[in-house]
């Protein structure tokens, strides 16, 4: 999420930030356990930040459509790129399951955004499921390892 909102609102480029982000990212939790968990992740990380990246559009167009009078220029920068990664996880992730994502979004948006920001990513995510489903297409991430 930080990459992604690095790049959309303080105009850092992409390739930048996400270098910085997999280089400086705090994985000590996981190098406890080796060096491969460590490594997966940011893997892992890199993949999802270049899915969102290359799908920008269709992703913001979802957005749009479902956050009912809030356009992509009025929402936060943090809720937006978090609905990008969460709607990313949905479609495109096989390994995740869609209240997972949709959990952890929530979760992000009330740690890192405003007051109202979970329940305004809960909502916008309850109704990409309603309208879209939570089946994967299975042709991104598949991160059983991960």
């Amino acid at each position: 999420m930080n990459v992604l909102y690095q790049a959309d609102a303080s105009g850092i480029p992409f390739d930048e930030a996400l270098a910085t982000a997999l280089e400086f990212s705090d994985l000590s939790g996981l190098e406890s356990k080796g060096s491969q968990r460590a490594a997966e992740a940011r893997e892992y990380a890199r993949l999802l930040c270049v899915g969102v990246r290359e799908r920008r559009d269709e992703l913001d167009g979802f957005i749009a459509e479902l956050a009912e009078g809030w356009t992509l220029n009025r929402q936060p920068p943090v809720d937006r790129n978090i609905l990008r990664l969460a709607i990313y996880e949905i479609k495109y992730v096989e390994s995740v399951p869609p209240i997972v994502a949709v959990d952890e979004a929530v979760e992000l948006a009330k740690r890192y955004s405003t007051a109202e920001s979970g329940k305004f990513v809960n909502g916008v995510l309850a109704g990409y499921l309603r309208k879209y489903g939570s089946g994967s297409e299975g042709k991104g991430i598949d991160s059983k390892d991960s």
